[in-house]
């Protein structure tokens, strides 16, 4: 058994960036040797042991482990992990980052940017940097100061190691002496007419009287835009490109404007803020970052990166663009109307089901490891896609079922009486049936008072039914006996009876059903996930005088 384990921790470490995962581990063994399902509690233990002693070691020390047992696995199981490769790439000097604004927590859209940066990153065994592009030039763009730990708190739970944390907000002396810089070399100037005039030159390809000041003459205007002589809206510095590029948003791209809003880090210290793609292209140079993954619909930010680059004379880091991904039903509400409705109290907080936030696919029972799958196995393809959210909750699945005991729960609970049924005090059902050694759960059964589902009633109604693990029944108000025993043919219901619990489960799109559930429920804890049959799985998050699960996914 212990040559199994170790075999396939080492392959599901090779394949997986040299990190094995334990329940995949448990799955690989169990097909193989499946009589070792009655050992499980012992199996476990041994995997886990084995897959920490396997995943403290370097990838280049598990293929010599590997190569001495005679074990081999296909190259291409070892490289792509379901990723191309990056473009002139060489181990250990890949440099990369993740650039979150703090706006809001991440949410499921943008797991993808931090997962395929860590990945590349544990590939390559390269950096990853954490870098909170946290510069308040833009207009429609609201950072919320909770915002910094919500994110990390979201990057930590996927299991991302990055090994630095920069805060741009900290960086803005470095940007300033980039941007006078460029004044001083003729390629930017301060530009002082207004938004409609500027807008109208742009579309006719035409260059405003402001391009043609001397370096002097931007440089003093600069320095006013610096000491506050000139007000908000009344100056910006522009970047001089082709007035005639075909793409008229490329003409003169404004570098930095005159914010005199109160930043959440630094307050008032600064009252002139780059652009994002400014700041990028400076910060992308002098920290080193090697090669950058972004989304399609950002190529005019590379090509101003490019162009900056070029001026100041600097080597360019490798783009690597993927198409945008969306879940079919889940992820609609963005940060800023999340946030609103936060505040007006319409959302319980970042951690509602509704704002698709990691904190709240965490809270309902998700797990980071399944994202992380999912967002893998979608790959790095140019092309938008819609996906149904099944995906995500398919991979979900194969690594909670394992884990959830299994529970009776009832919605829309109706009271029925069973005649002539035999005299049953409880009834003692496995936790989960493929694991019979975690124990059993008492059932207690009062056959004058059983609960079953509305639906269920109406639906079956004068059918014979079984009420999973106990009896059949000829379904109704007032219920006839059949058998003790349940035939195949006929449906099973779930049913609850007394003693019960009253519970609470909040479900995806914010509603709460109330339910009634076994009294076994009791001796959860919080955290736990369950399954309960024909519902679906939840995770408690709350047990004590009232018991609250959050509903994952069928």
């Amino acid at each position: 058994m212990e040559e199994l384990i170790l075999k396939h921790s080492l392959i599901n470490a090779v394949t997986h960036n040299g990190k094995a995962d334990i329940q995949a581990v448990i799955g690989k063994v169990i097909a193989e040797k499946p009589e070792l399902k009655g050992k499980i509690k012992d199996l476990t233990l041994t995997i886990k042991s084995t897959v920490e002693k396997v995943n403290s070691l370097s990838m280049e020390e598990q293929k010599k482990w590997m190569k001495k047992l005679g074990i081999e696995i296909e190259k291409k199981e070892i490289q792509e992990v379901g990723l191309p490769e990056l473009p002139n790439a060489e181990q250990g000097k890949v440099v990369m980052r993740l650039a979150p604004f703090p706006s809001g927590p991440l949410h499921i859209g943008n797991a993808r940017m931090v997962i395929l940066n860590d990945e590349y990153v544990k590939r390559y065994k390269g950096k990853l940097l954490l870098i909170f592009d946290d510069t308040i030039g833009s207009e429609e763009k609201r950072i919320i100061p909770e915002a910094y730990k919500l994110i990390q708190d979201g990057i930590d739970w996927l299991g991302v190691k990055y090994h630095k944390i920069i805060y741009k907000s900290d960086r803005m002396v470095i940007f300033y002496k980039y941007a006078e810089e460029l004044i001083e070399k003729g390629f930017a100037y301060v530009c002082t007419c207004s938004v409609e005039e500027i807008r109208k030159n742009r579309k006719s390809g035409i260059a405003c009287e402001c391009r043609n000041r001397t370096v002097n003459e931007n440089l003093e205007l600069w320095r006013d835009m610096l000491n506050g002589k000139i007000k908000e809206g009344k100056a910006v510095v522009r970047l001089k490109t082709d007035m005639k590029h075909p793409n008229p948003a490329f003409r003169d791209r404004i570098l930095l404007r005159i914010v005199e809003r109160e930043h959440p880090r630094v307050g008032k210290k600064y009252r002139v803020w780059p652009m994002l793609e400014f700041s990028w292209a400076i910060d992308d140079f002098l920290l080193g970052i090697t090669h950058i993954l972004r989304g399609k619909q950002l190529v005019i930010e590379d090509e101003m990166e490019k162009f900056i680059w070029k001026r100041l004379g600097w080597k360019q880091a490798e783009f690597i663009h993927y198409g945008m991904l969306r879940l079919k039903e889940g992820g609609k509400l963005s940060k800023s109307e999340a946030r609103r409705l936060i505040e007006k109290g319409k959302l319980t907080g970042w951690d509602d089901p509704r704002t698709w936030s990691l904190q709240a696919l965490r809270r309902r029972g998700i797990q980071p490891q399944a994202i992380r799958n999912f967002i893998i196995k979608m790959g790095m393809s140019l092309a938008d896609v819609t996906v149904p959210t099944e995906i995500l909750y398919a991979e979900n699945r194969k690594i909670i079922d394992p884990i959830a005991n299994r529970y009776f729960c009832v919605f829309d609970p109706v009271e029925i009486t069973v005649e002539d049924a035999p005299k049953i005090e409880n009834i003692e059902i496995s936790l989960h049936p493929d694991f019979p050694e975690r124990g059993k759960r008492k059932i207690y059964v009062n056959t004058q008072k059983i609960y079953v589902e509305k639906s269920d009633l109406e639906k079956f109604e004068g059918k014979e039914v079984g009420l999973i693990n106990l009896f059949s029944i000829k379904l109704g108000k007032t219920s006839k006996f059949i058998s003790e025993k349940i035939k195949y043919e006929i449906p099973k219901i779930h049913w609850v009876s007394e003693p019960n619990i009253e519970a609470k489960i909040v479900m995806p799109d914010g509603s709460m059903k109330k339910v009634l559930v076994e009294s076994a429920v009791k001796n959860l804890k919080v955290g736990d996930l369950v399954q309960f049959y024909r519902i679906g799985f939840c995770r408690v998050d709350n047990v004590g005088k009232e018991i609250v699960l959050y509903f994952t996914h069928k």
